[in-house]
Order: C-alpha cells, then sequence, then structure tokens
C-alpha cells in the first residue's frame, strides 16, 4: 500500500513529493514571465505609437489647408528644434510626428536657417519637404561690396540696384502681405531716430550733420547675406540690419585702430568705403595705404569714385567739368576724405584699412581690362603708367 502523500507518475511510477513541488513551482515562474514578457512588449508598442493613437491621431494628411503661415529657423538652430512651435501652430499635429518625419528624410539636415511659408494643417513629411524647397524659403537680401543705397545709373549701360531697392525686392515676393516700397525705405533713412536705427555712436554727429538725406546712413551696412523677417515694417528692416552691422563694426576693434592711424571710426568706415569702390581684390590693403600717404603729405586723394558719387549717372571716366564739381565728396574738388561713406565696405576693405600695406605709394592706376594695377611712388612713373590704361581703353568713355 502506499500513503496519502504520494503520486503516480508515468506509468504508474510514484513520485517524491519534492519533485512535484519543485515543478508547480517552475511552471509558475516560467508563466509570471511570459506575463511580464507580453506586459514589456505591449508597452514598448503603445510608447513607439504614441500613447496608443494611431497615426491618424499624431499625423495630419496631405500637403496643407491653403492658409500660410511664416516660420522661422534662426541661425545655429537646427529643423529639430522647429517641432514644438509647428505643433502649437497647427502647422504640424505632432512634434513627435515631425521628429519622426526629419529622422526618415535623409535631406533634412540640408535645411538651411531663414524664413519659410508653410500652410497649416500640413503631414508631417510634408512639412519637412517643404522646409526643403526653396520656392517657400523667403530670398535673402544679398549685399555686396561697393553698393550703394540708392540706384545708380550707369551710363551705357543698366541701373544698378541700390540697398533700398534690394530691400523693397525680397519683401514683394509672390505671396507677401507686408511688401515695402524703395522710397518708404527712402524716408526711413532720411528721418528715422539715429539712436532708434541702432546708428553706431561714434557715427551719429556726422550722420545727422546731413539732414534729412536719404543717403546719410550710407556706409553703415556691411556687405553679407541677410536673413530679412518680411513681418517687419521699413524702420524695423533698416535697424536689424544697421544694428548687426555696427556690431561687426566694433568686433573688428574700429575705435582701437582707428584712433592708432588718427582717424576718426567714422573717418575710417570712410576710407574703407574709398578702398571697396577703388581698390581690385588682393590690392584692398595697399590702396589704403595710398590713402594714407595723401592725407599724411598733406594732398588731395583725387579718386573718381568721390566725382560719381555725387553725379545723377557714373562711368570711370569722369571729364573735367565733373571733377571741378564741388560736392560732399568730390576728393579732386576738397581736402582730405569725403563728409560720408560713398557705398558699403565688406569687411575685407575695413580690415585692409585697419591694417595697410606698408610702402610708400602716392599713386595707383589700372592699366588693362584685367584689372592690373600699378603702384607708384612719383607723380612721372605714375602718368607713364595712366598713358598705357588710355592705349588699353580702361579710360573710354560712353558719353
Amino acid at each position: 500500500m502506499t500513503t496519502s502523500t504520494q503520486q503516480r507518475g508515468r506509468g504508474g511510477r510514484r513520485m517524491d513529493p519534492k519533485y512535484v513541488k519543485r515543478r508547480q513551482r517552475g511552471l509558475a515562474v516560467l508563466i509570471a514571465s511570459l506575463v511580464l514578457l507580453i506586459g514589456a512588449v505591449i508597452y514598448i508598442g503603445v510608447q513607439i505609437s504614441g500613447g496608443g493613437e494611431t497615426v491618424a491621431d499624431r499625423d495630419y494628411r496631405g500637403s496643407g489647408n491653403g492658409v500660410y503661415q511664416l516660420v522661422e529657423i534662426p541661425e545655429g538652430s537646427s529643423v529639430s528644434q522647429l517641432g514644438p512651435e509647428l505643433e502649437e501652430r497647427g502647422i504640424v499635429k505632432t512634434d513627435s510626428a515631425f521628429q519622426t518625419a526629419a529622422a526618415n528624410n535623409p535631406d533634412a539636415g540640408n535645411i538651411q536657417p531663414g524664413f519659410y511659408r508653410l500652410q497649416g494643417e500640413m503631414s508631417a513629411a510634408a512639412a519637412v519637404q517643404a522646409l526643403l524647397d526653396p520656392a517657400n524659403r523667403v530670398e535673402l537680401l544679398d549685399i555686396h561690396g561697393g553698393s550703394t543705397l540708392l540706384d545708380v545709373t550707369v551710363v551705357g549701360g543698366s541701373t544698378r540696384p541700390g540697398i533700398y531697392s534690394q530691400i523693397s525686392r525680397v519683401t514683394c515676393t509672390e505671396g507677401s502681405t507686408n511688401c515695402i516700397s524703395a522710397a518708404e525705405l527712402e524716408q526711413v533713412g532720411a528721418n528715422a531716430d539715429l539712436v532708434s536705427l541702432g546708428v553706431p555712436e561714434w557715427a551719429r554727429e556726422a550722420v545727422a550733420a546731413r539732414g534729412n538725406d536719404p543717403k546719410r546712413l550710407e556706409g553703415l551696412i556691411v556687405p553679407g547675406q541677410y536673413v530679412v523677417n518680411p513681418e517687419l515694417d521699413a524702420e524695423g528692416i533698416i535697424t536689424d540690419l544697421i544694428t548687426r552691422s555696427a556690431r561687426q563694426f566694433n568686433d573688428t576693434g574700429i575705435v582701437e585702430r582707428a584712433r592708432a592711424l588718427e582717424l576718426t571710426p567714422y573717418e575710417l568706415l570712410t576710407a574703407a568705403s574709398l578702398v571697396e569702390r577703388e581698390a581690385p581684390a588682393g590690392d584692398f590693403d595697399k590702396v589704403a595705404r595710398v590713402i594714407l600717404n595723401r592725407l599724411e603729405e598733406p594732398m588731395r586723394l583725387e579718386f573718381d569714385s568721390t566725382v560719381n558719387y555725387g553725379l545723377p549717372d557714373v562711368e570711370v571716366a569722369t571729364t573735367d567739368e565733373d571733377r571741378a564739381m564741388v560736392t560732399p565728396w568730390n576728393t579732386y574738388a576738397k581736402d582730405g576724405l569725403p563728409e560720408t561713406p560713398i557705398a558699403a565696405a565688406s569687411m575685407e576693405a575695413i580690415t585692409a584699412m585697419e591694417n595697410p600695406a606698408e610702402g610708400n605709394w602716392l599713386f595707383f592706376v589700372t592699366v588693362d581690362q584685367d584689372g592690373t594695377t600699378v603702384f607708384n611712388d612719383t607723380f612721372e612713373e605714375h602718368l607713364a603708367d595712366v598713358q598705357q590704361a588710355l592705349e588699353s581703353g580702361v579710360l573710354d568713355t560712353n558719353r
């Protein structure tokens, strides 16, 4: 006979009670492990799918509702940082969907800082693609060295757009609701408060002396590419450009460098504008030295670019009549520097003026169509080079 505590296994064999208990415990552990594993899988799946939401709950469908909004990717920012704002403004449905779409688009890393026009209620993928489409990006303001605030009519050529006209063009693109005319910008340039505009303290007295001349801010906007907020008014845009430029001027140490050259910072900026208009690339520091040498002599600068600045239309070859005309800028008719800059001076021109080449040159002239410029110490040598320039056609007139 068997006791009541014994159990039979397969084939009627008796099983040890301790073995039975161990088997039962093992089965319980297995079941518990399976429950935990299934729970973990469900949890991970819920997290990946957005808290149990369907794709439709997390994302819009299509390319938008036709209502455009302006968004900005600031300089130094990444596209992923834009997600929360897009969700808040209803451009995409969720930040998580946008992050996923950006991660899945191999070109997302190429999205550039700037302002973009996006529609409301876009699918996240459509929003990322729209940021990659140049047609949706607000055009950059591209100011070249030597640009002037007002348009310039070139004799025998076309009109060269001024900075005011360039600003107007980038604000008046298709779909823009804030088209600003060049005339509005001129009014601001002529009349707005200089402190409010961000004009550097070292330039305010000279600028104020120009009264309500729309050219009084000449030279205070550094050449370069700018992201212009098309929602700003005329004064806001000019303030932004001048404020950013003032920081660049001061970062070069313009106040200290001007003092070392026995100039005011505004005079240094004015001289840099002459370098920009007169010197070919590679010779900026040499022309800077000629300016300083002539001022030290003293002798008149006699730069044709300063003659042209006061004329209604311009060309390289000025006439005797033009050079005799007394203006605030004509250095044939006045001693010293022009009263104001005559163009936007690049940082290269400013740096050249702050760090001029070493030399005794007093004269220079471009002698051929390739831009070759020759520097001389004496007037006799200079006259020979001027003759070469005449023979090469550099100084031909179209009048």
